[in-house]
């Protein structure tokens, strides 16, 4: 039976969504910002609400909805970021609502998608019930969905690779190489899982679609805004600049800000992140932040689910 789904956010991921699922049989009503008119009218009739919108305007959004929230509406988040002043998820911000919060996150590069090109994401959600209804409901032929029960370490893995995506852009933009791309990634894979298991996810989602697929993705393609942007960087733009260039949201820029604050806070070493917050604010120079990378103290590997918390190189 289809859906009814009043659909928040109309970039490049939301008009996607609505495309897959409009051909699916779903009715979808969207809303946009830039559009404006009162986005709580669509919850009177709806199955499901959707939430696309960059992690800035989630908590404006939040805001305006959570007066008018139905009871038991189930709501599907597909923004990613921590926001960076209260150092939480999305799901974190909706808290809830009065329905159940589900996650939808992964590899899922939205000009790929709307070409007809294969992808698989995953919904994430504590309740079992709701996520598996969804993953019926929402995969089709080019989009598969599977599931998991950790919306947290699913948000964060989704957040954090967008700041290993600037990395590897910035890496391949000084020409370092193949080699130093991947000991890039991998070494910012740690870093990803000392966040992510450090607020409460589970190791093993940092090994699937939305840790290591969604990473694989967005840290080697030129569709990824934030790949892009790490190369504009180093090439010489500015941040602004480069947001400018590329047209749309980089969640990477304020992740990495979120999670090197977190750092301090918690004592954990993000010394990936933390150099790519150095290159934003224009503390450091792209190159100097490679080398300042490549001199840290010499130390045995460390990884993986057995890593204390902290023990990132």
């Amino acid at each position: 039976m289809p859906l009814r789904i009043a659909l928040y956010g109309r970039g490049a991921w939301g008009s996607t969504l609505e495309a897959l699922w409009r051909h699916q049989g779903h009715q979808v009503h969207s809303w946009s910002r830039q559009e404006g008119g009162e986005p709580a009218l669509m919850l009177c009739q709806c199955d499901l609400a959707v939430v696309a919108v960059a992690m800035a305007g989630v908590e404006a959004l939040a805001g305006r909805l959570r007066p008018h929230w139905p009871q038991g509406l189930p709501l599907l988040s597909c923004s990613k970021g921590i926001d960076p002043e209260r150092l939480i998820t999305a799901s974190q911000i909706w808290g809830g609502q009065h329905g159940p919060v589900a996650v939808l996150s992964g590899p899922n590069l939205a000009t790929e998608l709307a070409a007809g090109l294969p992808a698989a994401s995953v919904i994430a959600c504590a309740d079992a019930g709701l996520a598996e209804h969804l993953q019926v409901q929402l995969s089709c032929d080019n989009l598969r969905l599977y599931t998991n029960a950790d919306p947290v370490g699913t948000e964060v893995a989704g957040a954090l690779k967008n700041v290993m995506a600037l990395a590897a852009g910035l890496c391949d933009g000084l020409e370092l190489g193949a080699n130093a791309r991947a000991s890039l990634l991998t070494r910012g894979l740690v870093e990803i899982g000392v966040v992510l298991e450090g607020l409460g996810g589970s190791i093993s989602t940092l090994y699937g679609l939305a840790g290591l697929g969604d990473l694989l993705a967005t840290a080697t393609s030129p569709l990824s805004r934030n790949y892009r942007c790490g190369l504009l960087l180093a090439s010489g733009c500015q941040p602004s600049e480069a947001i400018e260039r590329i047209g749309a949201t980089v969640e990477g820029l304020q992740t990495a800000r979120a999670a090197v604050f977190l750092a301090q806070r918690e004592g954990w070493n993000l010394p990936i992140c933390t150099q790519v917050v150095a290159v934003t604010a224009g503390a450091v120079a792209p190159a100097a932040a490679a080398r300042l990378l490549m001199g840290r103290g010499l130390r045995a590997e460390a990884g993986g689910p057995s890593t204390p918390l902290g023990c990132s190189e």
